[in-house]
């Protein structure tokens, strides 16, 4: 049975890759014979379940893996335990949607089978080879104990859904040789095609003697078998392992996305590491020298305290791909929880991906990125409350009646008072250390002021997401906090609150905030997404109809806000 089984596993891949080599017409077809993903268990009714983010019935998730568009649905695979909501067991789940938004799952993709993954199938990429057919590169935790790269290729690639992938009979195609540590090799990326006609990927590493992360360089003709390069791509002292790297090019105007391939002057390119240190994502912006296969950073630095991230707050092992549909860039994240290992194992369920987000070159400042929920989200809008010129006096509480707050979008605009006036920022603490320092409550000149969400009548629970104006190392800065210290009253949970500072024209004076509300996950957008920041809450009395929506102003000037806009959001999840 195994020499068969050995021959059937070589004919599927033999037979692929001459497919792959030698293209021919396929005829598209639409399966329906797929279980709607949300038939799920009694935990859905749970008040801290989302209703329009993505998540499994039950158990562990977390790392998203090898998004990609494929003949007409979006493909989400994921790291999921099958059998508990704590991590261990590790699998690839998939599932596949329309929009975005609603989502079917399918059969498992790939499972531990080979004593090159017995141990695990962790993180990988998908990448869509000339002709469009897709791989997936994954690690495996191999019987060792070593991290190793895996490839796995569809059985039939005609078949949109991809509901069945194969592994060749070539795995491991990488190894960690040559003082490699074993433990840190993971997490290969999409692959990009070169001019030369070889393809290159990267995996993340960590070099022990320096604590240097790094993001490990090979190059290939067939994407199979690979060399790796002297050097790395890049690597910074002193930042430990970089998980979940992602490399890819942004362009230099306007907000359409391009192929991870194009190298063109029009590009610049975006190295993202995952730090297991210190368990955020990092970003730096910069030049791709191809003749040299060297990644030059900007200005920034993934060792640097301020360094750039896709999210302040709870967003992790986050992958981009190019949506070659709709010409845009595409970014998943994975929302771990803030409460213990109990109370997952009690609720019986662990993660939440984040509402995915289109992402460019900011085309101002040519070295941030620009985050914004995909218009299909829109989709789900309901009943629409509109307020205009609300007066925020200091101390001012103004509730925002006629919507759901558990299940809302918001959208708000606010007028800035005169700033010749503000607070002098302790220059020695971060962003996020003077959110801590000064939450909502505490008085400065211009703010805190925004909204409070999940909050209950008497305001004993509530999660701000505000603003603050000071000047910070001689310069003017816009603050923007999302404080999670009253968002229960349950005790035991991580209530850090999170910060930023957010780039800002003094000239213009009005700021935009918007709000992603679902039951226990706040997605904060500050000025058209220049900072993003998720929040994980679990509020005990402010929960579904009992939850409240309030704009606050507890700065001691006036602000106004021109402008409200908030839906009630639809439910993404079929149940039956």
């Amino acid at each position: 049975m195994a020499m068969a089984k050995d021959l059937l596993v070589s004919v599927i891949a033999l037979a692929w890759l001459w497919s792959t080599i030698f293209p021919v017409a396929q005829a598209s077809h639409i399966i329906h014979d797929v279980n709607r993903f949300n038939t799920v268990s009694k935990s859905v009714q749970q008040p801290y379940r989302t209703a329009y983010h993505f998540q499994p019935p039950k158990n562990w998730m977390n790392d998203p893996n090898g998004p990609m568009f494929y003949k007409g649905f979006y493909h989400l695979f994921y790291q999921y335990n099958p059998y508990a909501a704590v991590w261990g067991n590790i699998v690839w789940e998939h599932a596949v949607s329309k929009d975005l938004i609603h989502w079917d799952s399918l059969k498992t993709a790939i499972v531990p089978s080979e004593w090159y993954d017995i141990k695990g199938c962790w993180s990988g990429s998908a990448t869509l080879l000339k002709g469009g057919k897709p791989v997936i590169l994954y690690t495996g935790w191999d019987n060792s104990s070593r991290q190793v790269q895996n490839m796995v290729v569809p059985k039939n690639p005609a078949d949109p859904l991809l509901r069945e992938w194969v592994k060749i009979p070539q795995n491991p195609i990488l190894v960690p040789e040559n003082g490699i540590n074993v433990s840190s090799f993971r997490d290969p990326t999409t692959g990009w095609l070169g001019p030369d006609g070889r393809w290159r990927i990267i995996v993340g590493n960590k070099e022990d003697k320096h604590h240097k992360g790094r993001a490990l360089l090979y190059t290939s003709k067939d994407f199979v078998r690979w060399t790796k390069k002297q050097h790395p791509l890049d690597s910074a002292k002193l930042t430990g392992m970089w998980e979940c790297p992602d490399f890819y090019p942004v362009a230099l105007l306007g907000n359409k996305g391009v192929d991870t391939s194009v190298l063109a002057s029009s590009v610049k390119h975006v190295l993202k590491v995952s730090l297991d240190d210190k368990k955020y994502d990092s970003y730096t912006t910069g030049t791709y020298l191809f003749d040299k296969d060297r990644y030059v950073p900007d200005n920034t630095s993934n060792d640097d305290e301020d360094v750039l991230r896709y999210d302040y707050g709870k967003f992790y092992a986050s992958k981009t791909f190019f949506d070659y549909h709709k010409n845009r860039r595409i970014l998943w994240g994975w929302i771990n929880e803030s409460a213990s290992a109990a109370d997952d194992i009690a609720k019986g369920w662990s993660g939440v991906q984040a509402i995915p987000r289109i992402i460019w070159l900011d085309n101002v400042s040519k070295s941030r990125l620009l985050q914004w929920p995909v218009s299909e989200v829109e989709s789900l809008r309901l009943k629409k409350t509109d307020r205009n010129n609300i007066h925020l006096n200091s101390g001012s509480v103004v509730e925002i009646t006629g919507v759901t707050a558990a299940q809302v979008d918001v959208e708000v605009s606010f007028d800035l008072p005169s700033l010749g006036n503000v607070e002098e920022m302790d220059e020695s603490l971060s962003a996020q250390q003077l959110c801590g320092q000064k939450g909502a409550a505490s008085k400065t000149a211009v703010g805190p002021f925004g909204l409070l969400v999940l909050a209950s009548k008497n305001l004993d629970e509530q999660t701000a997401v505000f603003f603050r104006v000071g000047t910070h190392q001689k310069q003017l800065k816009l603050l923007m906090c999302s404080d999670q210290s009253r968002s229960s009253l349950q005790t035991d949970l991580d209530k850090t609150t999170y910060g930023s500072f957010v780039p800002f024209n003094v000239k213009e004076r009005n700021l935009s905030l918007r709000v992603l509300v679902d039951h226990s996950i706040v997605e904060s957008f500050g000025e058209q997404g220049k900072t993003c920041i998720t929040s994980r809450v679990y509020p005990t009395i402010a929960t579904g109809g009992d939850a409240h929506l309030y704009l606050f102003n507890n700065g001691t000037s006036s602000v106004t806000a021109t402008s409200l806009t908030a839906w009630n959001m639809a439910s993404a999840h079929q149940l039956h």
